[in-house]
């Protein structure tokens, strides 16, 4: 694709001098502990551009750690938001009542899977949603033991800091860990032992669960399984369809609630409006939040509502939970999601993007795999194809040498060594093919 005219467009190095003087301040008044992606600091934003304070426009394909399926700014939501501001800020739900707050559970009980009766509550952060979701499960079964998934991130607060499978950073010199959670392996088909297919692969994880019932905690003490449909922080790593509705089934068997952890692959980032629709599969609680609205702080738990109810008044909430502005904020995006047909163009990007990285895998010897679920799109970075060896020094060249020429871009994986794409859904065709051809020059300067 011809690109007639460039998005990108730098002023000055990145960082530029007032970026760079921002930083000084930065490392002087907050803490070295919050990590950034990049090192400038932004003025304005709009769609998949981002404009810093030195003047630099920048391309974004981090889109805030998938906050951002909406885009920046989407001005039906800047609006609506206005609109609220001059009628009121906070009353806090659980002081005075409002409107927006029931208008959202309302849809979110009408959009998430499953046709049976549910009930929304809300909270802040995608962390607060997980901690409460495994609340209310223990509550409704009267269990206490929790099952996680190796790779797995839910969140740093102490439950979801203890539910997710990666040492450093998250978890390093916090311990101890909440008690009663428990850790079963995910499938991950690329690092598959040789020789295994993808279905005695999903066999031999079912049977674990088998075994973990009679080794460790009898299948009656479990009160929840909680699973990423797609893994995020852990590289997008994707289930297939049969191993996701073994463990369904699983739980069903063993009246064991499962818990849809949606908070980075829900609202159109794997090309449906949740990602557990491509496995058919409804859960009984899900948790959401990120691009729920489009950057605003809150999130949800849906679930069915006999499960719902479980705790008693006063139980479960939050001063902050469910703000009259990420309510309606919400309530803008998913009209968005709808009218737009934003799930659909994420399939589209992500074919896109797929399409471009298997060409240049040919060319380049560090692509190991290139994986997708609509536009939830990552590259693995190995230092050989047949050793599948991962290469995090090689990432971290690449993503450094992407935010130099504009291009914000961020890692993942147990191993740092997968290259992610978040790229805003309203994203133009041209853009993000300017962005693939940053990514091409600076992988192929690699070799």
């Amino acid at each position: 694709m011809t690109i007639k005219q460039k998005s990108i467009d730098l002023k000055t190095a990145i960082p530029g001098p007032k970026s760079v003087e921002l930083l000084k301040r930065r490392e002087e008044h907050v803490p070295r502990g919050p990590f950034n992606t990049v090192p400038s600091f932004i003025e304005k934003a709009e769609g998949a551009l981002v404009t810093d304070v030195d003047g630099n426009t920048l391309l974004d394909f981090a889109g805030a750690i998938g906050s951002l399926n909406a885009g920046h700014c989407p001005p039906n939501v800047v609006a609506a938001l206005r609109e609220q501001i001059d009628k009121y800020l906070h009353p806090s739900f659980h002081v005075l009542m409002y409107e927006p707050y029931i208008k959202l559970a309302e849809k979110l009980n009408e959009i998430t899977p499953g046709t049976h009766k549910k009930k929304t509550f809300f909270l802040s952060s995608g962390a607060e949603a997980v901690e409460n979701a495994i609340k209310i499960a223990r509550k409704y079964t009267g269990r206490k033991a929790i099952i996680s998934f190796e790779r797995g991130f839910h969140g740093r607060t102490y439950m979801a800091m203890s539910l997710t499978s990666k040492v450093k950073p998250y978890k390093y010199g916090f311990g101890p860990f909440a008690p009663d959670t428990y850790k079963m392996p995910y499938p991950y088909y690329y690092r598959t032992p040789d020789g295994m297919t993808c279905e005695e692969v999903d066999e031999q994880i079912i049977k674990e669960f088998q075994t973990f019932f009679l080794s460790e905690v009898p299948a009656e003490e479990v009160a929840a399984v909680i699973m990423e449909p797609v893994q995020g922080e852990g590289g997008f790593v994707i289930p297939s369809k049969t191993f996701v509705q073994k463990v369904k089934r699983i739980c069903e068997e063993n009246g064991i609630l499962f818990i849809a952890d949606e908070v980075q692959t829900g609202f159109g980032r794997t090309g449906k409006m949740f990602a557990m629709e491509h496995f058919d599969v409804v859960p009984d609680l899900m948790t959401m939040s990120k691009s729920i609205a489009a950057g605003l702080p809150i999130s949800a738990v849906t679930g069915r509502a006999e499960i719902m109810d479980a705790p008693n008044v006063g139980e479960i909430g939050g001063t902050y939970g469910g703000s009259p502005l990420g309510c309606v904020a919400a309530l803008e995006v998913i009209k968005i999601m709808e009218e737009q047909k934003l799930p659909e163009r994420a399939n589209h990007i992500g074919e896109t993007i797929v399409e471009f990285f298997r060409e240049l895998q040919e060319r380049v010897p560090f692509i190991g795999e290139v994986r997708t679920l609509g536009a939830m799109t990552s590259i693995e970075i190995v230092k050989t194809k047949s050793g599948k060896e991962p290469d995090k020094e090689v990432t971290g060249k690449i993503l450094a040498e992407c935010h130099k020429r504009g291009l914000v871009l961020m890692s993942a994986g147990l191993y740092g060594n997968i290259i992610r794409i978040l790229s805003p859904l309203v994203i133009t065709d041209e853009q993000l093919h300017e962005g693939l051809s940053v990514l091409n020059e600076v992988m192929l300067e690699q070799i």
